[in-house]
Protein backbone atom coordinates (compact mmCIF):
# COMPACT_ATOMS: atom_id res chain seq x y z
CA UNK A 1 0.00 0.00 0.00
CA UNK A 2 1.23 3.47 -1.08
CA UNK A 3 -1.13 5.39 1.11
CA UNK A 4 -1.39 6.43 4.57
CA UNK A 5 -4.98 5.86 4.60
CA UNK A 6 -6.61 2.44 4.59
CA UNK A 7 -9.08 2.38 2.17
CA UNK A 8 -12.28 -0.53 0.49
CA UNK A 9 -9.77 -0.83 -2.42
CA UNK A 10 -7.09 -1.40 -0.48
CA UNK A 11 -8.89 -4.06 1.93
CA UNK A 12 -10.42 -5.65 -0.95
CA UNK A 13 -6.86 -5.95 -3.28
CA UNK A 14 -5.44 -7.49 -0.04
CA UNK A 15 -8.49 -10.08 0.00
CA UNK A 16 -7.55 -10.67 -4.16
CA UNK A 17 -4.33 -11.12 -3.18
CA UNK A 18 -4.18 -13.21 0.23
CA UNK A 19 -7.36 -15.81 -0.75
CA UNK A 20 -7.63 -15.87 -4.69
CA UNK A 21 -10.79 -14.10 -4.39
CA UNK A 22 -12.01 -13.08 -7.48
CA UNK A 23 -12.69 -8.88 -7.39
CA UNK A 24 -16.14 -9.16 -7.15
CA UNK A 25 -16.29 -11.85 -4.89
CA UNK A 26 -13.86 -9.82 -2.34
CA UNK A 27 -16.08 -6.95 -2.69
CA UNK A 28 -19.27 -8.82 -1.87
CA UNK A 29 -17.80 -9.84 1.51
CA UNK A 30 -16.21 -7.03 2.32
CA UNK A 31 -19.50 -4.95 1.85
CA UNK A 32 -21.50 -7.83 3.61
CA UNK A 33 -19.22 -7.94 6.73
CA UNK A 34 -19.22 -3.85 7.16
CA UNK A 35 -22.79 -4.23 6.62
CA UNK A 36 -23.19 -6.82 9.58
CA UNK A 37 -21.34 -4.31 11.49
CA UNK A 38 -23.32 -1.60 11.04
CA UNK A 39 -26.81 -3.46 11.37
CA UNK A 40 -25.38 -4.80 14.53
CA UNK A 41 -24.60 -0.87 15.66
CA UNK A 42 -27.70 0.46 14.88
CA UNK A 43 -29.88 -2.34 16.54
CA UNK A 44 -27.63 -3.49 19.51
CA UNK A 45 -25.02 -0.96 20.09
CA UNK A 46 -22.41 -3.21 19.95
CA UNK A 47 -19.74 -5.49 17.75
CA UNK A 48 -16.92 -6.84 19.08
CA UNK A 49 -13.92 -8.88 16.99
CA UNK A 50 -11.39 -10.49 18.82
CA UNK A 51 -8.48 -10.06 18.59
CA UNK A 52 -9.04 -6.41 17.55
CA UNK A 53 -11.17 -4.22 19.09
CA UNK A 54 -14.90 -3.90 20.25
CA UNK A 55 -17.21 -0.92 18.71
CA UNK A 56 -20.23 0.36 21.06
CA UNK A 57 -22.61 3.39 20.90
CA UNK A 58 -23.17 5.04 23.89
CA UNK A 59 -25.40 7.97 24.45
CA UNK A 60 -24.32 11.68 25.50
CA UNK A 61 -26.68 14.01 27.60
CA UNK A 62 -26.96 17.37 27.28
CA UNK A 63 -24.42 19.91 28.06
CA UNK A 64 -23.50 23.39 27.72
CA UNK A 65 -20.50 24.13 25.39
CA UNK A 66 -18.47 27.01 24.15
CA UNK A 67 -18.03 28.47 20.87
CA UNK A 68 -14.53 28.20 20.30
CA UNK A 69 -14.46 31.20 17.91
CA UNK A 70 -17.25 33.37 19.60
CA UNK A 71 -16.38 32.31 23.07
CA UNK A 72 -20.43 32.20 23.37
CA UNK A 73 -22.09 29.30 25.57
CA UNK A 74 -24.39 27.23 23.74
CA UNK A 75 -26.81 24.04 24.47
CA UNK A 76 -24.99 20.89 23.19
CA UNK A 77 -27.86 18.67 22.30
CA UNK A 78 -27.72 14.86 23.40
CA UNK A 79 -26.68 12.51 20.75
CA UNK A 80 -25.66 8.85 20.53
CA UNK A 81 -21.52 8.67 19.38
CA UNK A 82 -19.90 5.70 18.36
CA UNK A 83 -16.67 4.76 20.11
CA UNK A 84 -13.70 2.30 19.85
CA UNK A 85 -11.77 0.36 22.55
CA UNK A 86 -8.67 -1.85 21.11
CA UNK A 87 -7.88 -5.65 22.49
CA UNK A 88 -5.25 -5.91 24.61
CA UNK A 89 -3.55 -8.00 21.37
CA UNK A 90 -3.96 -4.74 19.18
CA UNK A 91 -2.52 -2.40 21.33
CA UNK A 92 0.32 -4.56 22.25
CA UNK A 93 1.39 -4.64 18.13
CA UNK A 94 0.77 -0.82 17.58
CA UNK A 95 3.30 -0.29 20.49
CA UNK A 96 5.84 -2.33 19.25
CA UNK A 97 5.48 -1.46 15.76
CA UNK A 98 5.88 1.99 17.52
CA UNK A 99 8.70 1.24 19.66
CA UNK A 100 10.22 0.05 16.61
Amino acid sequence: MTTTTLTRADIIDSLVRETDLPRHQATDFLETALKSMMVSLTDTGLVKISSFGSFNVRQKSKRVGRNPKTGKEAVITPRRVLSFKPSQYLREKVQRRKNS
